[in-house]
């Protein structure tokens, strides 16, 4: 990295051509990928399942079966959408030419995961207000509501729908990529923190034999074997992506001089520099 005498000015001098897509995707890489395809299908697959054949079906209106939105809306958007959009620049595809295609189709994953999980929450909430059930008094509820709020943060705050990242300062980037990544994966832990603990939730209010008479939860009839295991299914999925997300062999390649604030390895002086470069252009 060579910084000019101007905090404003900061160049690279990394000039590397692209690996061939050869060198870096692997037989393990393909396998997670194809993995975490099927996962997130099965998750949406068996939230729907799910509500549909042991809580009626779906509808929007003053009924209880608008609160059966809130389950699949949440998984589809917070976790399965989320997660496709997260690993979208580990896909081999995806490594060649233009980034800014693959720019705009990951801003529009994560926009439509945090619409996603808007309308999810709209549901909820008016079917609690219709019911008479105070909101937002269950440690699930309070998982979810934070991680959908840092969500909307990061889609503010990560260039998905404010000012583009690319017309930042460098500095700024390298500072800020570290807190995205970091934020990014802290979101996805969450959003299985609260979907995990919305199941386990939605079995013990269902399986309340002296109100439903149904059998109990801890006799296991087949509602909770079905939902335990879509709560595992859900867990699955989490680290798969994490685990793709972890591995920086999988990381897209970028062509020299491409996004490499996004790339850099500086010593203590260039961080030091770069931390005066920043503090230059705020003053």
């Amino acid at each position: 990295i060579v910084i000019s005498p101007s905090p404003r000015i900061i160049t690279s001098s990394v000039s590397s051509p692209v690996p061939q897509v050869a060198m870096r995707s692997s037989v393990p890489l393909y396998l997670c990928l194809l993995l975490c395809a099927c996962l997130g299908v099965a998750c949406v697959a068996g939230v729907c399942v799910w509500n549909s054949q042991w809580h009626g079906g779906f509808a929007w209106d003053d009924s209880g079966l608008k609160f059966n939105w809130h389950p699949v809306l949440m998984v589809s958007g917070l976790v399965v959408v989320y997660g496709f959009g997260a690993v979208l620049y580990r896909v081999p595809l995806t490594w060649g030419g233009d980034k800014l295609p693959w720019k705009l189709a990951h801003a529009g994953a994560m926009l439509l995961a945090l619409v996603l999980a808007v309308v999810g929450l709209c549901a909820v909430f008016q079917n609690h207000a219709t019911n008479h059930i105070p909101p937002l008094y269950s440690l699930h509820s309070w998982v979810g509501i934070c991680s959908v709020f840092l969500f909307a943060t990061q889609v503010v705050g990560g260039g998905y729908g404010g000012l583009p990242v690319a017309l930042l300062p460098v500095a700024l980037r390298v500072l800020l990529k570290p807190l995205h990544v970091w934020l990014g994966a802290s979101i996805l832990t969450l959003s299985i923190a609260a979907c995990v603990s919305g199941i386990n939730e939605k079995l013990i209010f269902a399986l309340l034999r002296t109100v439903n008479g149904t059998l109990p939860y801890s006799a296991l009839p087949p509602e909770a074997v079905f939902a335990n295991s879509l709560g595992a299914l859900i867990v699955v999925f989490g680290l798969v992506v994490l685990r793709i997300l972890s591995n920086r062999s999988w990381e897209r390649p970028e062509p020299g001089g491409q996004d490499t604030a996004y790339r850099v390895r500086a010593s203590p002086q260039s961080i030091c520099a770069l931390q005066l470069g920043f503090i230059g252009l705020m003053g």
